[in-house]
């Protein structure tokens, strides 16, 4: 494993359909990416936890163009 990562994904569907989004360490929306369908959400969720488990939060916030939750 790269470091300690502390962000996480979290799969959620409501009115509108599904979305996953990339919660930061402070339990914050980092991003929020919508999806067409379950299967979708389900992979795409897949394949950020393996780059949360693989990258340091420097390499993943760069790879997703997340803000700096330090500023």
């Amino acid at each position: 494993m790269a470091g300690e990562n502390a962000y996480r994904v979290d799969v959620r569907r409501d009115e509108d359909g599904w979305t996953v989004a990339i919660v930061d360490g402070a339990g914050r929306d980092a991003a929020v990416h919508s999806c067409r369908s379950e299967t979708e959400a389900w992979v795409y969720a897949s394949t950020v936890r393996q780059h949360v488990y693989w990258l340091s939060e420097e390499k993943f916030r760069e790879y997703y163009q997340l803000p700096d939750p330090d500023g």
